[in-house]
């Protein structure tokens, strides 16, 4: 007989039997299902994690290129780079931007402003790295690298950045770059500005920046859980900039600066034979340097509180009366239409009038000039001998005439932002103001005055063309470009300008330019070492009551006269064409001696005794005192010191001036 408990202990033994089974079959499957997923990630998808593997250690970084050198006519270089410390964030390494950026701000001095501009930047960027700060100093890169374990994703890099060592004397034309805003990211090729932080702003940097920008290259590099550069995997070189020579000359630019120096005022001299621009001058001007990282607010709303308004690019986008200084052009105007000859002439007894109108319109010499040809209305400066033939000839005939020098539109120059000026015509005031035109605004434009408004750019571009016996000019700046980007060249006189008169006329008028300047109105400048051809201008700034006389002691200084002078030389073989202007400068006589100190230089001096830039030591000298008057300025203007008001005149204001000649 079996003991009572057997067939449960059976029973027993089986169910155990069986889960030892079960479980065995559940080892097994799950030994099967490891060694198939292991297989699955050895063969499958190895490739795949030994690439996320590498994107935690190696990364793909952009490498920028350099941007092109900005050099003179003779390779002096006003555009420079050297390397800074930049500060760089990868967003993809960062869970909190604006924390990180708070973090930040104490160690690299972050302004408000760039703050912003990184954030927003940050928010935007997905894997490309994005730079919160250009320029940092040493001090700022160790208090970072005590910290370095605590910011992951940022790193500090060597970057190079833009410099320009003449400070503020080529800055109106130069430009400046700076760090790539919002706006900008949004109009840009993103793939050829990777791993860039400037682009061209103003001037040449600008309008060149194609050329300047190169393209990017790229490096491979494997960096520690800290994103430290462990070694360089691969390198794919970047391609620099073009390299751009400009027509400019150091030593013209410097000594028109010296000239203009105190003063509101530009000067533009050409090269009538090619076009090319040798100085380009406006005055005051201001230090680009600190627009490149990032200019301090305070120092901005400085400049633009500045009654002088050192921003603003008086050669390229003043417009001002431009006065006598068009009535060499007016009068070949004239000749075109037949309405005069040379031995043509009109008597002036100080005054003209409209027909059936009693108002005078008064010639600068109140007793008048007498019997007047057009030889003598150029070099005495005869009013009355434009105000009667314009007004016989018309507003809209002049027009069509004035414009084909480029008056009323743009030259073409290669700089961004020209102005157009105004020649007005019936057209362009209904257009305008919605008003007929009116006789005696005829009148007022004859002599440069009234609607008629003209930047010293076209002036002088103008002065070339007639030196030039009537060959248009197209005005530039490059000269030459070297680098992996091709890029032609227009560097000659791009046609005749129509005229029915003759060859001989643009000599004739060429010789009563000479005249003016031997015995007319510009005699002070006259000099026996090369034959100088000019003409004086004198734009009124106050409108004159009629019947009253120009009074210069009863007004304030800024609401004095304007003084241009027009000017090419030799005559005979014409190398330099100059255009000045001085803002509340008295009279074309008084500024005229600024152009001949140009073209003494350009033609005396240049060659033998050619003025040089300075050594490093003394242009740093030099630039610490500019900056040391700057700041002084900055001072005076953000206390509210007494500085003088801005320049009175308004493109609405100079419209409405009446045609009351002043002495040239």
């Amino acid at each position: 007989m079996k003991p009572p408990h057997s067939s449960d202990m059976q029973r027993e033994n089986l169910i155990f039997r069986r889960r030892v089974i079960l479980a065995s079959v559940f080892v097994f499957l799950g030994l099967v299902g490891l060694i198939v997923r292991y297989a699955y990630l050895q063969i499958y998808t190895h490739d795949q994690y030994v690439t996320q593997s590498d994107n935690n250690r190696i990364k793909l970084i952009s490498a920028p290129p350099s941007r092109g050198y900005i050099y003179d006519r003779n390779g002096v270089i006003l555009a420079d780079n050297r390397p800074v410390f930049t500060a760089v964030i990868s967003p993809d390494e960062i869970d909190n931007p604006d924390n990180t950026l708070a973090l930040l701000t104490p160690i690299f001095q972050l302004t408000p402003e760039e703050i912003s501009e990184a954030s927003k930047a940050l928010k935007k960027s997905k894997n490309e790295p994005v730079t919160i700060k250009i320029g940092l100093t040493e001090q700022q890169v160790a208090q970072f690298s005590e910290r370095k374990p605590f910011f992951k994703g940022v790193t500090i890099q060597s970057k190079l950045t833009r410099t320009y060592p003449y400070s503020d004397l080529f800055a109106h034309v130069i430009g400046y770059v700076g760090r790539i805003s919002d706006n900008d990211s949004k109009k840009l090729d993103k793939k050829l500005y990777a791993g860039t932080d400037l682009i061209g702003k103003t001037g040449i940097e600008k309008y060149y920046e194609s050329l300047l920008l190169g393209k990017p290259g790229y490096q491979s590099i494997e960096t520690n859980a800290y994103g430290d550069i462990i070694k360089k995997l691969d390198t794919k070189p970047p391609i620099p900039g073009n390299d751009i020579y400009l027509s400019l000359d150091y030593g013209l630019q410097k000594v028109v600066s010296d000239e203009l120096a105190g003063k509101r005022a530009a000067l533009v001299a050409m090269d009538p034979n090619t076009g090319e621009i040798l100085a380009f001058v406006s005055n005051p001007s201001f230090d680009p340097n600190p627009f490149i990282s990032g200019i301090s607010a305070k120092e901005y709303k400085a400049l633009q509180q500045d009654p002088d308004m050192p921003l603003y690019n008086r050669a390229l986008q003043g417009q001002y009366p431009p006065a006598s200084t068009i009535k060499p052009f007016a009068g070949l105007g004239l000749l075109d239409a037949g309405i005069m000859t040379w031995d043509s002439t009109i008597y002036d007894p100080g005054y003209f009038s409209i027909p059936g109108n009693k108002h005078k319109f008064r010639d600068w010499k109140k007793s008048g000039h007498g019997t007047v040809n057009l030889t003598k209305s150029i070099t005495q400066s005869v009013d009355t001998y434009y105000y009667k033939n314009t007004y016989e000839l018309g507003i809209d005939r002049m027009h069509d005439w004035m414009t084909r020098f480029n008056f009323g539109k743009k030259t073409g120059i290669d700089l961004p932002g020209e102005k157009t000026g105004v020649y007005p015509s019936t057209a362009w005031k209904m257009k305008t103001y919605k008003k007929p035109w009116l006789p005696g605004e005829t009148v007022s434009a004859s002599i440069g005055q009234g609607y008629f408004l003209a930047t010293p750019l076209q002036v002088a571009n103008a002065t070339a063309i007639l030196a030039n016996a009537g060959n248009h000019l197209t005005p530039h700046l490059l000269s030459k470009t070297t680098g992996a980007v091709k890029y032609s060249l227009a560097n000659n006189p791009d046609g005749k300008i129509p005229f029915r008169g003759t060859e001989q006329d643009w000599l004739n008028m060429q010789t009563a330019m000479e005249l003016t300047v031997k015995s007319g109105t510009a005699k002070g400048v006259y000099t026996d070492r090369y034959r100088l051809a000019g003409k004086t201008g004198t734009a009124q700034v106050k409108s004159i009551a009629q019947g009253k006389r120009y009074n210069e002691a009863a007004l304030s200084e800024r609401h004095r006269d304007h003084g241009w002078f027009i000017a090419f030389a030799p005559v005979d073989n014409p190398q330099i064409a100059v255009a000045v202007i001085v803002e509340n400068g008295r009279g074309g006589s008084k500024v005229a001696p600024i152009a001949r100190k140009a073209i003494d230089y350009w033609l005396l001096t240049r060659h033998n005794n050619p003025i040089t830039p300075p050594s490093p030591e003394q242009l740093a000298k030099i630039n610490a005192e500019k900056q040391q008057l700057r700041l002084q300025r900055q001072e005076a203007i953000l206390s509210g010191k007494p500085i003088v008001s801005k320049p009175s005149l308004s493109k609405s204001t100079a419209a409405k001036l009446p045609a009351v000649g002043g002495a040239d």
